[in-house]
Protein backbone atom coordinates (compact mmCIF):
# COMPACT_ATOMS: atom_id res chain seq x y z
CA UNK A 1 0.00 0.00 0.00
CA UNK A 2 1.55 3.62 -1.04
CA UNK A 3 2.34 6.19 1.64
CA UNK A 4 0.14 9.42 1.34
CA UNK A 5 2.63 12.01 0.21
CA UNK A 6 2.70 14.88 2.75
CA UNK A 7 3.20 18.63 1.63
CA UNK A 8 4.50 21.28 4.14
CA UNK A 9 3.71 25.04 3.87
CA UNK A 10 7.44 25.42 2.18
CA UNK A 11 6.07 23.41 -0.51
CA UNK A 12 3.38 26.32 -1.78
CA UNK A 13 5.55 29.43 -1.20
CA UNK A 14 6.66 29.94 -4.62
CA UNK A 15 3.02 29.09 -6.14
CA UNK A 16 1.66 31.88 -3.52
CA UNK A 17 4.28 34.52 -4.42
CA UNK A 18 3.44 33.46 -8.37
CA UNK A 19 -0.46 33.70 -7.52
CA UNK A 20 0.27 37.32 -5.33
CA UNK A 21 2.63 38.80 -8.26
CA UNK A 22 0.00 38.17 -11.20
CA UNK A 23 -3.06 39.35 -8.74
CA UNK A 24 -1.19 42.47 -7.94
CA UNK A 25 1.14 43.37 -10.96
CA UNK A 26 -0.84 41.91 -14.18
CA UNK A 27 -4.37 41.21 -13.64
CA UNK A 28 -6.26 44.33 -14.83
CA UNK A 29 -8.75 45.98 -12.48
CA UNK A 30 -12.31 47.98 -14.31
CA UNK A 31 -10.24 51.37 -13.79
CA UNK A 32 -7.37 53.40 -15.72
CA UNK A 33 -4.23 55.39 -15.39
CA UNK A 34 -3.98 58.71 -16.38
CA UNK A 35 -0.16 59.57 -16.37
CA UNK A 36 2.43 61.95 -18.26
CA UNK A 37 2.34 60.63 -22.03
CA UNK A 38 4.77 61.58 -24.73
CA UNK A 39 6.21 64.42 -26.55
CA UNK A 40 6.24 64.39 -30.62
CA UNK A 41 8.26 66.29 -32.64
CA UNK A 42 5.51 67.64 -35.14
CA UNK A 43 8.32 67.73 -38.41
CA UNK A 44 7.14 63.66 -38.03
CA UNK A 45 3.73 64.94 -38.46
CA UNK A 46 2.51 67.75 -41.02
CA UNK A 47 4.03 68.34 -44.72
CA UNK A 48 3.12 70.72 -47.07
CA UNK A 49 3.05 70.12 -50.73
CA UNK A 50 5.02 66.91 -49.79
CA UNK A 51 8.10 69.10 -47.81
CA UNK A 52 8.90 68.39 -44.02
CA UNK A 53 10.05 70.74 -42.01
CA UNK A 54 13.96 71.75 -41.91
CA UNK A 55 14.64 74.81 -39.74
CA UNK A 56 16.23 74.40 -36.41
CA UNK A 57 14.39 73.62 -33.50
CA UNK A 58 11.08 71.98 -32.86
CA UNK A 59 7.44 72.39 -32.68
CA UNK A 60 5.81 69.55 -29.90
CA UNK A 61 2.58 68.16 -28.76
CA UNK A 62 2.11 66.26 -25.89
CA UNK A 63 0.45 63.76 -24.72
CA UNK A 64 -1.93 62.39 -21.43
CA UNK A 65 -0.75 58.64 -21.34
CA UNK A 66 -3.91 56.04 -20.81
CA UNK A 67 -3.73 52.36 -19.48
CA UNK A 68 -5.77 50.05 -17.92
CA UNK A 69 -4.96 49.91 -14.30
CA UNK A 70 -3.70 46.82 -11.74
CA UNK A 71 -3.34 46.95 -8.28
CA UNK A 72 0.15 48.02 -8.07
CA UNK A 73 0.08 50.83 -10.65
CA UNK A 74 -3.40 51.69 -8.34
CA UNK A 75 -1.54 52.43 -5.29
CA UNK A 76 1.59 54.31 -7.26
CA UNK A 77 -1.11 56.58 -8.63
CA UNK A 78 -2.48 57.08 -5.20
CA UNK A 79 0.90 58.58 -3.85
CA UNK A 80 2.05 59.96 -7.42
CA UNK A 81 1.11 63.96 -8.08
CA UNK A 82 1.22 63.15 -11.68
CA UNK A 83 -0.77 59.87 -12.03
CA UNK A 84 -4.40 59.51 -11.57
CA UNK A 85 -6.78 56.62 -11.23
CA UNK A 86 -9.92 57.31 -13.15
CA UNK A 87 -12.75 54.76 -13.68
CA UNK A 88 -14.07 53.66 -17.24
CA UNK A 89 -17.28 56.64 -16.60
CA UNK A 90 -15.10 59.44 -16.11
CA UNK A 91 -13.13 58.21 -19.25
CA UNK A 92 -15.74 57.48 -21.54
CA UNK A 93 -18.72 59.42 -20.43
CA UNK A 94 -20.55 56.32 -20.86
CA UNK A 95 -19.74 55.36 -24.66
CA UNK A 96 -18.45 52.01 -25.38
CA UNK A 97 -14.71 51.64 -26.63
CA UNK A 98 -15.28 51.77 -30.16
CA UNK A 99 -17.64 55.09 -29.48
CA UNK A 100 -14.70 56.63 -27.83
CA UNK A 101 -12.30 55.86 -30.22
CA UNK A 102 -14.23 57.44 -32.79
CA UNK A 103 -14.89 60.36 -31.16
CA UNK A 104 -11.17 60.94 -30.48
CA UNK A 105 -10.73 60.20 -33.85
CA UNK A 106 -13.35 62.84 -34.62
CA UNK A 107 -11.53 65.44 -32.52
CA UNK A 108 -8.13 65.10 -33.58
CA UNK A 109 -9.73 65.22 -37.40
CA UNK A 110 -11.09 68.11 -36.28
CA UNK A 111 -8.40 70.43 -34.79
CA UNK A 112 -6.01 69.67 -37.72
CA UNK A 113 -9.06 70.59 -39.74
CA UNK A 114 -8.77 73.77 -37.62
CA UNK A 115 -5.74 74.34 -37.49
CA UNK A 116 -4.68 74.42 -41.74
CA UNK A 117 -7.71 76.70 -41.31
CA UNK A 118 -5.57 79.11 -38.89
CA UNK A 119 -2.14 78.39 -40.57
CA UNK A 120 -3.52 79.53 -43.88
CA UNK A 121 -5.44 82.30 -42.98
CA UNK A 122 -2.06 83.91 -40.82
CA UNK A 123 0.39 83.35 -43.86
CA UNK A 124 -2.67 84.49 -46.37
CA UNK A 125 -3.29 81.42 -48.65
CA UNK A 126 -6.38 81.41 -50.41
CA UNK A 127 -8.71 77.97 -49.16
CA UNK A 128 -11.95 77.25 -48.95
CA UNK A 129 -13.98 75.28 -45.47
CA UNK A 130 -16.66 72.56 -47.46
CA UNK A 131 -19.28 71.24 -45.81
CA UNK A 132 -19.23 67.55 -45.74
CA UNK A 133 -22.41 66.81 -43.22
CA UNK A 134 -23.30 66.52 -40.25
CA UNK A 135 -21.17 64.54 -37.62
CA UNK A 136 -22.42 62.12 -35.33
CA UNK A 137 -21.58 62.11 -31.77
CA UNK A 138 -23.47 60.54 -29.69
CA UNK A 139 -26.85 58.85 -29.67
CA UNK A 140 -29.75 58.64 -27.39
CA UNK A 141 -31.30 55.40 -25.59
CA UNK A 142 -34.33 56.20 -26.80
CA UNK A 143 -33.59 57.21 -30.30
CA UNK A 144 -35.21 55.05 -32.90
CA UNK A 145 -32.35 55.59 -34.77
CA UNK A 146 -30.05 53.13 -31.97
CA UNK A 147 -28.70 50.58 -33.81
CA UNK A 148 -28.77 51.86 -37.57
CA UNK A 149 -26.67 54.85 -37.18
CA UNK A 150 -23.49 54.79 -35.02
CA UNK A 151 -21.44 57.42 -33.65
CA UNK A 152 -18.82 58.10 -36.26
CA UNK A 153 -21.38 58.12 -38.82
CA UNK A 154 -21.61 61.47 -41.10
CA UNK A 155 -25.25 62.27 -41.72
CA UNK A 156 -25.82 64.05 -45.09
CA UNK A 157 -29.24 64.76 -45.59
CA UNK A 158 -32.94 64.34 -44.16
CA UNK A 159 -36.09 62.87 -46.69
CA UNK A 160 -34.08 63.17 -49.81
CA UNK A 161 -32.88 67.25 -48.63
CA UNK A 162 -29.36 67.88 -48.29
CA UNK A 163 -28.01 70.93 -45.93
CA UNK A 164 -25.40 73.60 -45.54
CA UNK A 165 -24.81 73.27 -41.76
CA UNK A 166 -25.91 71.44 -38.40
CA UNK A 167 -28.35 74.17 -37.85
CA UNK A 168 -30.25 73.41 -41.04
CA UNK A 169 -30.90 69.95 -40.42
CA UNK A 170 -31.91 70.18 -37.05
CA UNK A 171 -34.27 73.14 -38.21
CA UNK A 172 -35.67 70.73 -40.52
CA UNK A 173 -36.23 68.23 -38.25
CA UNK A 174 -37.85 70.56 -35.63
CA UNK A 175 -40.46 71.51 -38.66
CA UNK A 176 -41.54 67.94 -37.86
CA UNK A 177 -44.05 66.74 -35.03
CA UNK A 178 -43.21 64.05 -32.88
CA UNK A 179 -43.28 60.17 -33.91
CA UNK A 180 -43.26 61.04 -37.66
CA UNK A 181 -40.92 58.93 -39.48
CA UNK A 182 -37.92 60.56 -41.75
CA UNK A 183 -35.30 59.06 -43.59
CA UNK A 184 -32.09 60.08 -43.01
CA UNK A 185 -29.04 59.50 -45.27
CA UNK A 186 -25.60 59.24 -43.95
CA UNK A 187 -22.10 57.65 -44.98
CA UNK A 188 -20.74 54.85 -43.21
CA UNK A 189 -16.80 53.98 -43.33
CA UNK A 190 -17.34 55.79 -46.66
CA UNK A 191 -19.90 53.68 -47.58
CA UNK A 192 -23.71 55.34 -47.88
CA UNK A 193 -26.96 54.53 -46.24
CA UNK A 194 -30.02 55.30 -45.36
CA UNK A 195 -32.32 54.74 -42.33
CA UNK A 196 -35.82 55.41 -41.36
CA UNK A 197 -37.37 55.95 -37.90
CA UNK A 198 -39.90 58.13 -36.11
CA UNK A 199 -38.58 61.29 -34.65
CA UNK A 200 -38.80 61.25 -30.49
CA UNK A 201 -39.63 64.19 -28.12
CA UNK A 202 -36.11 66.02 -26.71
CA UNK A 203 -35.93 67.85 -23.38
CA UNK A 204 -36.66 70.72 -25.17
CA UNK A 205 -40.36 69.71 -25.81
CA UNK A 206 -38.68 69.67 -29.71
CA UNK A 207 -38.95 66.90 -32.01
CA UNK A 208 -35.40 65.23 -32.96
CA UNK A 209 -33.14 62.39 -34.39
CA UNK A 210 -32.14 61.85 -30.91
CA UNK A 211 -28.29 62.25 -32.11
CA UNK A 212 -25.55 65.04 -30.55
CA UNK A 213 -24.41 66.78 -33.77
CA UNK A 214 -21.73 68.53 -35.17
CA UNK A 215 -20.67 70.08 -38.61
CA UNK A 216 -18.38 68.00 -40.64
CA UNK A 217 -16.11 70.07 -42.57
CA UNK A 218 -13.02 69.76 -44.80
CA UNK A 219 -10.84 72.38 -45.97
CA UNK A 220 -9.50 72.39 -49.63
CA UNK A 221 -6.78 75.11 -51.20
CA UNK A 222 -3.68 74.73 -54.00
CA UNK A 223 -1.32 74.06 -51.26
CA UNK A 224 -1.62 70.61 -50.19
CA UNK A 225 -1.29 70.47 -46.45
CA UNK A 226 -1.22 67.19 -44.50
CA UNK A 227 -1.32 66.10 -41.13
CA UNK A 228 -1.01 62.23 -39.71
CA UNK A 229 -0.93 61.98 -35.99
CA UNK A 230 -0.83 58.35 -36.65
CA UNK A 231 -3.00 56.49 -33.26
CA UNK A 232 -2.82 60.16 -31.36
CA UNK A 233 -6.76 61.41 -30.70
CA UNK A 234 -8.30 63.95 -29.08
CA UNK A 235 -8.55 68.16 -29.85
CA UNK A 236 -5.53 69.35 -27.51
CA UNK A 237 -3.03 69.59 -30.09
CA UNK A 238 -4.82 72.45 -32.01
CA UNK A 239 -2.12 75.31 -31.37
CA UNK A 240 0.82 72.77 -31.82
CA UNK A 241 -0.58 71.87 -35.64
CA UNK A 242 -1.29 75.63 -36.34
CA UNK A 243 2.52 76.88 -35.73
CA UNK A 244 3.96 73.72 -36.95
CA UNK A 245 1.46 74.27 -40.20
CA UNK A 246 2.82 78.08 -40.48
CA UNK A 247 5.98 77.49 -40.19
CA UNK A 248 5.83 75.34 -43.24
CA UNK A 249 3.92 77.68 -45.09
CA UNK A 250 5.90 80.59 -44.76
CA UNK A 251 9.42 79.21 -43.51
CA UNK A 252 9.68 81.94 -41.39
CA UNK A 253 11.70 80.01 -38.89
CA UNK A 254 9.68 81.49 -36.24
CA UNK A 255 10.85 78.94 -33.66
CA UNK A 256 14.84 80.30 -34.25
CA UNK A 257 16.26 76.85 -32.79
CA UNK A 258 14.53 76.66 -30.10
CA UNK A 259 12.39 73.35 -28.88
CA UNK A 260 8.91 74.31 -28.43
CA UNK A 261 6.10 72.08 -26.71
CA UNK A 262 2.65 73.42 -25.75
CA UNK A 263 -1.11 72.04 -25.84
CA UNK A 264 -4.44 73.34 -26.40
CA UNK A 265 -7.69 73.22 -29.15
CA UNK A 266 -8.25 75.65 -31.76
CA UNK A 267 -11.19 76.89 -33.05
CA UNK A 268 -12.28 78.95 -36.45
CA UNK A 269 -11.71 82.58 -34.55
CA UNK A 270 -8.14 81.58 -33.44
CA UNK A 271 -8.80 81.26 -29.92
CA UNK A 272 -6.65 78.75 -27.74
CA UNK A 273 -8.69 76.59 -25.38
CA UNK A 274 -8.67 74.54 -22.18
CA UNK A 275 -7.17 70.76 -22.31
CA UNK A 276 -6.95 68.45 -19.44
CA UNK A 277 -4.33 66.92 -18.09
CA UNK A 278 -2.17 69.47 -18.55
CA UNK A 279 0.20 69.26 -15.41
CA UNK A 280 1.07 65.86 -17.00
CA UNK A 281 1.87 67.29 -19.97
CA UNK A 282 4.31 69.66 -18.40
CA UNK A 283 6.39 66.77 -16.97
CA UNK A 284 6.27 64.84 -19.79
CA UNK A 285 7.53 68.25 -21.91
CA UNK A 286 10.14 69.39 -18.92
CA UNK A 287 11.77 65.60 -19.51
CA UNK A 288 11.68 65.67 -23.18
CA UNK A 289 13.88 68.34 -22.95
CA UNK A 290 11.63 71.59 -23.98
CA UNK A 291 12.41 74.98 -23.54
CA UNK A 292 9.33 76.81 -23.93
CA UNK A 293 5.64 75.58 -22.75
CA UNK A 294 2.86 77.40 -24.63
CA UNK A 295 -0.26 76.47 -21.88
CA UNK A 296 -4.05 77.91 -22.86
CA UNK A 297 -5.19 80.96 -20.56
CA UNK A 298 -8.43 79.97 -20.76
CA UNK A 299 -10.98 81.95 -19.64
CA UNK A 300 -13.43 81.03 -16.68
CA UNK A 301 -16.97 82.80 -16.63
CA UNK A 302 -18.48 83.27 -13.55
CA UNK A 303 -20.90 80.53 -13.15
CA UNK A 304 -18.33 78.27 -13.69
CA UNK A 305 -16.40 79.80 -10.53
CA UNK A 306 -19.49 80.27 -8.54
CA UNK A 307 -19.92 75.84 -9.06
CA UNK A 308 -16.26 75.17 -8.56
CA UNK A 309 -14.72 78.33 -6.39
CA UNK A 310 -10.93 76.23 -6.56
CA UNK A 311 -10.56 76.15 -10.35
CA UNK A 312 -7.50 77.47 -12.22
CA UNK A 313 -7.09 78.11 -15.81
CA UNK A 314 -4.83 76.16 -17.66
CA UNK A 315 -1.68 78.77 -17.20
CA UNK A 316 -1.78 78.47 -13.66
CA UNK A 317 -2.58 74.38 -13.18
CA UNK A 318 0.84 73.93 -15.71
CA UNK A 319 2.59 76.82 -13.44
CA UNK A 320 1.94 74.80 -10.10
CA UNK A 321 3.11 71.60 -11.69
CA UNK A 322 6.43 73.50 -13.00
CA UNK A 323 6.94 74.05 -9.43
CA UNK A 324 6.28 70.81 -8.02
CA UNK A 325 9.13 68.98 -10.80
CA UNK A 326 11.21 72.37 -10.52
CA UNK A 327 11.49 72.36 -13.80
CA UNK A 328 13.72 75.24 -16.12
CA UNK A 329 11.50 75.18 -18.85
CA UNK A 330 9.38 78.80 -19.10
CA UNK A 331 5.59 78.19 -18.90
CA UNK A 332 3.46 80.99 -21.53
CA UNK A 333 0.07 82.03 -21.29
CA UNK A 334 -1.48 81.92 -24.65
CA UNK A 335 -4.72 83.39 -25.46
CA UNK A 336 -4.94 82.70 -28.92
CA UNK A 337 -2.77 81.77 -31.25
CA UNK A 338 -1.63 85.27 -32.52
CA UNK A 339 -0.31 85.66 -28.97
CA UNK A 340 2.13 82.26 -29.67
CA UNK A 341 3.23 84.47 -32.62
CA UNK A 342 4.17 87.70 -30.96
CA UNK A 343 5.78 85.77 -28.03
CA UNK A 344 7.92 84.00 -31.13
CA UNK A 345 8.55 87.11 -32.64
CA UNK A 346 10.35 88.50 -29.57
CA UNK A 347 12.33 85.48 -29.11
CA UNK A 348 15.86 85.45 -29.36
CA UNK A 349 17.80 83.50 -31.78
CA UNK A 350 19.57 80.11 -30.15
Amino acid sequence: MESKRKYSLKTFIPYLLIAAFILVFVIRIPYYIEGPGSTENLKDFVTVDGKTDKSSGGFYLTTVGVKKATLASALFAHFSDFNELISKEDLMGGSTNEEYEQIQKYYMDSSQNAAIEQAMKLAGVDYEMAFKGVYVLTIDEKSDFKGKIKVGDTVTGADGKTFKSSEELVNYIKSKKVGEEVTVSFTHNGEEREATGKLIELSTKKPGIGIGLTDHTEISSDVSVEIDAGSIGGPSAGLMFTLETYELLTGKNIRKGHEIAGTGTINSEGVVGRIGGIDKKIVTASQNGAEIFFAPDDEISDEIRKENPDIKTNYEEAVAAGKKINTKMKIVPVKTVQDALDYLDKLEEK
